[in-house]
């Protein structure tokens, strides 16, 4: 645990040493916010729901977008440089390598979404906010994120190439928020399969203030499963 801190505590830091960290959160606070209270503003009542909620317009979609921007580098540009043949001879593990990146980029999306808590609060004072479903679609957003930023650094892992890691990662991570929306086109026994593939429709109950456990699983083993397989990448360039 000690290494994997360390190595979190050295990606954050290079993050908030650039302007990287500053881009990603003040782009995501603003636009988020103009999607949200754009449609807050259109229902007339106090409600978080069209924060969380997916759709192809609202602020869950940034991170389908951010996720690979903030993995991208983070083995892919290792790999290029070549130091990520140094950090792996060092006495660390490569599991403790991908989770101490994973822990840093996490760290930055919570850094963002614990911003977002200035609108929460915003509408609670204009009207009445039920903080139940608040809480529940903060948790299914973080569950949400870390599956999208566990698929990045999988890809990260897979190519000394920064540009391609984002372009296949954002591709991932788009096939599974909009695989949810295929279902009303596809016949009608494939649709309960394409729904539960999707991040989406796990994301959406859970913002309906339900914190389902078969919602946190189904994130849980995503995020794992990628992390797995960056590992396992990882381990293939000094094998």
């Amino acid at each position: 645990m000690h290494n994997v801190m360390t190595i979190a505590r050295r990606e954050l830091r290079g993050y908030f040493d650039s302007p990287i960290a500053y881009i990603v959160i003040v782009t995501f606070l603003l636009v988020a916010g103009w999607m949200y209270f754009s449609a807050l503003f259109l229902m007339d009542r106090a409600d978080m729901r069209a924060f969380f909620s997916p759709s192809p317009f609202s602020p869950s979609m940034l991170l389908v977008i951010l996720a690979p921007a903030i993995t991208m580098r983070l083995i892919a540009e290792e790999r290029k440089s070549g130091t990520i043949e140094l950090l792996t001879t060092l006495p660390i593990r490569d599991i403790e390598v991908v989770l101490g990146k994973f822990a840093a980029a996490l760290g930055l999306v919570c850094t963002a979404l614990a911003l977002t808590l200035v609108y929460a609060i915003s509408v609670a004072l204009m009207g009445s906010l039920d903080w139940g479903p608040v809480v529940a679609g903060y948790v299914g957003t973080l569950l949400f994120s870390a599956t999208l930023l566990g698929a990045g650094l999988w890809i990260s892992a897979m190519t000394k190439n920064q540009i391609i890691a984002f372009i296949v990662g954002f591709i991932i991570c788009a096939v599974l928020y909009f695989v949810y929306w295929l279902q009303f086109f596809m016949p009608q026994a494939l649709a309960p399969l394409v729904e539960f593939i999707s991040v989406s429709s796990h994301l959406d109950n859970l913002a309906r203030g339900v914190i389902d456990s078969r919602d946190v699983i189904f994130y849980l083993t995503l995020t794992a499963g990628s992390l797995i397989l960056a590992t396992r990448a990882l381990s293939r360039q000094h094998a």
